[in-house]
């Protein structure tokens, strides 16, 4: 990797995934520690043990609702930081800016709806808690499928194109004419 064209930024993605998924699994493992849910490998539920091991039961009491309500405040504030990034990284590159900001605008509402899905826990509120869901799963999917589209933008600006591996053979072949 050459230093001027990489940034330390460019670890923000990793990071969000990698703090969302660790904060998710604490809150996983606190509401089975505390019987609120029947663990992932058990085949049978415990007495006393009401749930499925769903995100959003085991983030519903305390302490997992703490837990769960800043985990998804940090992600979403991660993910807003990723929007505007990414939105200003393609800002100078794109010809058509309404898909870099049906983009931009979609993560904003994705992170809207981490935020109504971690302070809105779903026994208090099922209603909001479930437009949270819809925000966060329905324009984060949407604002994936624009930023994948749009991926080839930046990645292939400082890259040769890659040959199929049987152009590769034809054209070894073209200098190994003996050989054919």
């Amino acid at each position: 990797m050459d230093g001027k064209k990489c940034s330390v930024w460019m670890f923000l993605p990793l990071v969000f995934t990698l703090f969302t998924s660790a904060g998710l699994w604490i809150v996983y493992f606190i509401a089975v520690e505390d019987d609120k849910i029947f663990p992932l490998n058990s085949e049978e539920r415990k007495p006393g043990v009401k749930h499925a091991p769903y995100i959003s039961i085991a983030g519903d009491e305390p302490p997992a609702s703490c837990v769960f309500s800043q985990v998804m405040n940090m992600a979403a504030f991660l993910a807003l930081v990723v929007a505007v990034l990414r939105f200003i990284q393609l800002k100078p590159k794109v010809l058509n800016p309404w898909l870099n900001i049906s983009g931009l605008v979609a993560l904003c509402l994705a992170s809207f709806g981490m935020t109504l899905l971690g302070n809105f826990q779903l026994t208090n509120d099922e209603e909001i808690h479930n437009v949270g869901t819809s925000l966060t799963f329905g324009f984060g999917t949407f604002a994936v499928e624009f930023r994948h589209y749009r991926y080839e933008i930046v990645c292939s600006e400082y890259q040769e194109n890659f040959l199929s591996f049987s152009e590769s053979l034809s054209e070894a072949s073209e200098y190994q004419t003996d050989q054919v």
